[in-house]
């Protein structure tokens, strides 16, 4: 297996990330970047990512909630479809949504199904031994899974917050066992999420399939982050663990900002931004209806 670090130059399979580990020479850390719609589909798959995830984490940087817990399976299929339209070459991941596989296998697997039908490679899941049982029926059903533990949004009523997880050793042993029984369970991932790094070094070091980290330090096999985090898109409170790559926020407040100066001091929309009767085949309609100014819209000159 080669490694890259420009854009993937076939389809990424869930085998080539199942065999991704960094510790292997040569190979460089995996990446995924969350997306919602086609068009950050589109610059998540241009910038090389291997890894697409349709997040349930749109319920806050799209939807507007405080949590991940108000989309459903039907939000998080919508979404997915629309990524999938793009064709990535990135493996698309979608999140298997809060209380989509807490009640029964029947369900669980009805829900994983919906996400396939609508252009899912592969679903996530959160929770560590507990989720083992859905784990193998998914892989069973194959639909191939990929694990997240450690800081689990979906449990954040249960946390108090989103609190850094395994701070203790008996917590880090616990973070492990769950690593080591999900990869056991045929999970061909896992996501780490905040974790001190010297917890999520260890576990990836014992796993034989590749660690994805987001608040988890360098030494995971893979890094994550949201897409509006890391563009500078979003408002309030950004986690300690985010890089922002630009100000996405602050340049599309600039730009709404100067259209509507613009339109209010008459200086857009421009002649150059309008269509005119450049044939004079409106000139008297114009005339007769006393509106010497009208412009066809339509027409293109």
């Amino acid at each position: 297996m080669s490694a890259y670090s420009e854009a993937p130059a076939s389809k990424v399979t869930v085998p080539f990330i199942q065999r991704h580990k960094v510790r292997i020479d040569g190979l460089k850390p995996l990446t995924m970047v969350t997306a919602y719609d086609a068009p950050s589909a589109r610059v998540v798959d241009e910038s090389g990512a291997e890894m697409i995830l349709v997040g349930d984490s749109l319920a806050m940087v799209v939807l507007g909630y405080k949590d991940t817990l108000s989309v459903t399976t039907d939000d998080m299929a919508y979404h997915t479809a629309a990524v999938r339209r793009t064709e990535p070459k990135a493996l698309v991941v979608s999140d298997l949504p809060w209380m989509s596989y807490h009640v029964s296998v029947e369900d669980t697997l009805n829900n994983a199904a919906k996400l396939i039908r609508a252009g899912a490679e592969a679903v996530k899941l959160e929770g560590g031994s507990k989720r083992v049982h859905m784990v193998e029926a998914l892989v069973e059903a194959e639909i191939p899974v990929q694990g997240h533990i450690g800081l689990t949004p979906q449990s954040v009523k249960v946390m108090g917050g989103f609190l850094v997880q395994g701070r203790t050793e008996e917590a880090a042993q616990t973070l492990l066992l769950d690593a080591k029984r999900l990869e056991s369970a045929g999970a061909f991932s896992l996501v780490l999420e905040g974790v001190p790094d010297v917890v999520a070094k260890l576990v990836t070091e014992q796993l034989d399939i590749p660690t994805i980290g987001i608040g988890a330090g360098p030494s995971t096999d893979g890094q994550v982050l949201v897409f509006h985090d890391l563009l500078g898109y979003g408002f309030g409170r950004i986690p300690k663990f985010v890089r922002k790559y630009s100000e996405f926020a602050s340049q599309g407040i600039d730009a709404v900002t100067q259209f509507v100066a613009d339109v209010r001091s008459g200086e857009f929309p421009s002649q150059a931004e309008s269509y005119t009767d450049t044939k004079g085949l409106l000139a008297s309609w114009s005339e007769r209806n006393g509106q010497a100014d009208f412009e066809q819209p339509y027409l293109v000159g």
